[in-house]
């Protein structure tokens, strides 16, 4: 009896405990485009000095290779990265929106309400954190970001600027101009200029009000690896200035936040080009896409979707088995021709097994080396040099090539922990569970990065 009684008076109190919420931790997530890991990794013997990034190496855990998603795409990727999904459920399927009418006159997937599953944002928003973004892709509208500035273009006209203005929190792009006594970068701007103004923005952003979950993007070494090609000497020496970058956002960071938890991440890797593949020449001689006198697409039965190293196909009709064979056929056709440098092609049941676009009937991947051409001039040939491009992403995700990068530290991260080959779905889960948080619809578990 007196053992009950003594039961009956403590219970309550580990019930109590039991239900209490995890404590919420703060966390900083740097996001570098086209970052491969081996550049990070190898980077003495590349001839590279970035002592802020290989310090993650010894004094966190990291990965030798991120696998990403179908396609290996900014967007889809960096949705990827916040959400632990892939893109077949959370609709970011590629950078621009299927518009084969160019009707949307080139428009990118901005809007966060397109993604259709729960981010990081609101995992920390339900843990009771602050948050905070800059630039961060597809985060126009977020909810539960407290202060954004969130990544859109039109046309690189200054008045992108006041749109950025006009979609960011109210006042907050005021604000940290006149913190900074400087403009804020222009939407469209992805140079290294660009890059330290988002960084200077990202400091002045937690000088000022401390988010307990800040999302910061990068973008010029992505632009160089396209302009240049990977490894390039100026690829190099962008990423070393971004390393210097990285390293002030963290020292601002670890200023305010001492027990915050940093992770650095990519997005895709990155692959040399020489040629382009402009698969609307086939599809428009087949008879599945026409085209007016002016060269202009006025339908389409069946349409290329480009996302750089590859192409989905959409069927105007998918339930017409007779266009589905003969799209078929073609690409069948096309795979055994040396000119269309085709890799592979999959349909639907490959397609969702790889997670990507549900809207795809069949997928076509490239040879590592020709990108896939957008929709040009109808009298154009087959095979295209390359252009202004050295290099390029958005093959499909086994190519080593695109292998991306996780790097984690903080007091609770275990030290020189090499993690070997991810998923890149499980990197926000294990982000979610840094910051004391949940993000229950996450397709892989966490990580193991504590000691």
């Amino acid at each position: 009896m007196l053992a009950q009684r003594i039961w009956s008076l403590i219970a309550p109190l580990f019930a109590l405990v039991a239900v209490q919420p995890a404590v919420a931790r703060p966390l900083l997530l740097i996001s570098i485009d086209g970052l491969r890991p081996a550049d990070v990794i190898e980077a003495q013997q590349r001839g590279m000095k970035l002592p802020n990034l290989t310090a993650f190496l010894t004094q966190g855990s990291y990965a030798r290779g991120v696998v990403g998603v179908l396609p290996t795409l900014t967007y889809p990727s960096h949705t990827t990265l916040i959400t632990g999904v892939s893109p077949a459920k959370h609709g970011i399927v590629a950078n621009t929106t299927f518009d084969p009418m160019n009707i949307n006159d080139g428009g990118w997937y901005w809007y966060a309400e397109d993604n259709k599953a729960e981010t990081l944002w609101d995992a920390a928003f339900r843990a009771r954190l602050t948050t905070g973004n800059v630039h961060w892709p597809v985060s126009v509208g977020a909810t539960h970001v407290t202060w954004n500035l969130p990544q859109i273009w039109r046309t690189g006209h200054p008045d992108d600027r006041k749109l950025v203005r006009a979609l960011a929190t109210p006042g907050l792009v005021a604000e940290m101009e006149a913190a900074r006594r400087e403009g804020y970068a222009d939407g469209k701007d992805e140079t290294l200029a660009g890059d330290k103004l988002r960084a200077g923005f990202a400091q002045s952003l937690i000088r000022h009000h401390q988010p307990g979950f800040l999302t910061v993007y990068l973008t010029a070494l992505d632009h160089v690896q396209h302009q240049t090609g990977p490894g390039s000497p100026e690829a190099h020496q962008t990423l070393e200035a971004i390393d210097g970058l990285v390293g002030d956002v963290i020292a601002i960071e670890r200023q305010f936040h001492p027990d915050a938890d940093i992770a650095v991440v990519s997005d895709h890797g990155f692959a040399p080009i020489d040629s382009a593949i402009n698969l609307y020449r086939p599809f428009i001689d087949a008879g599945l896409v026409t085209v007016n006198a002016g060269g202009k697409i006025s339908g389409w039965e069946a349409m290329p979707w480009a996302t750089g190293g590859s192409f989905a196909i959409v069927l105007a009709h998918p339930q017409d088995a007779a266009l589905r064979a003969k799209v078929g056929a073609l690409l069948e056709r096309l795979a055994g021709n040396p000119a269309a440098h085709i890799d592979r092609v999959i349909a639907e049941p490959a397609i969702a097994a790889m997670g990507g676009n549900p809207r795809a009937a069949f997928y076509v991947n490239l040879k590592i080396g020709t990108a896939a051409a957008p929709f040009l001039a109808a009298g154009l040939p087959l095979t295209l040099p390359a252009g202004e491009y050295k290099g390029m992403h958005g093959y499909f995700p086994a190519a080593p090539e695109m292998r991306s990068t996780f790097m984690m530290s903080g007091p609770g991260i275990a030290k020189a922990r090499d993690l070997g080959e991810i998923d890149m779905r499980a990197i926000a889960p294990t982000l979610a569970r840094a910051m004391g948080a949940t993000l229950p619809g996450a397709e892989k578990p966490p990580l193991a990065v504590t000691p």
